[in-house]
């Protein structure tokens, strides 16, 4: 049974920066696809970013493109998600989740969740 944990959330001010962490156990995630979800009070949730650790692709929304970076670290078993440049509308509990092999939009098809990390930008 796969696992997941996100860590690396917090306060932060605009523009600042944070490093997400989801780290696996119980499987190796060689073949799965790793996606970062973000669920705000009273809004859908969304995709943030994805990677495909077989294929080596990865995927990231409009609203974060050039701002977040989504990384993998094999030996550690963990992906990273490297935010920079935030925003409060980034505010969110942040979640990572495991499918196999391909990156999907639909958070529906994701098989394996972690708890979440609470993310919340502000002066």
């Amino acid at each position: 049974q796969l696992q997941l944990v996100e860590s690396g959330g917090g306060l932060v001010q605009p523009g600042g920066s944070l490093r997400l962490s989801c780290a696996a156990s119980g499987r190796t995630l060689d073949y799965y696809a790793i996606g970062w979800f973000r669920q705000a009070p009273g809004k859908e949730r969304e995709g943030v970013s994805c990677i495909s650790i077989s294929e080596g692709s990865t995927s990231s929304a409009d609203s974060v493109k050039g701002r977040f970076t989504i990384s993998k670290d094999n030996a550690k078993n963990t992906v990273y998600l490297q935010m920079h440049s935030l925003k409060p509308e980034d505010t969110a509990i942040y979640y990572c989740a495991a499918r196999f092999r391909l990156c999907g939009s639909d958070w529906g098809t994701y098989d394996y969740w972690g708890p979440g990390t609470q993310v919340t930008v502000s002066s």
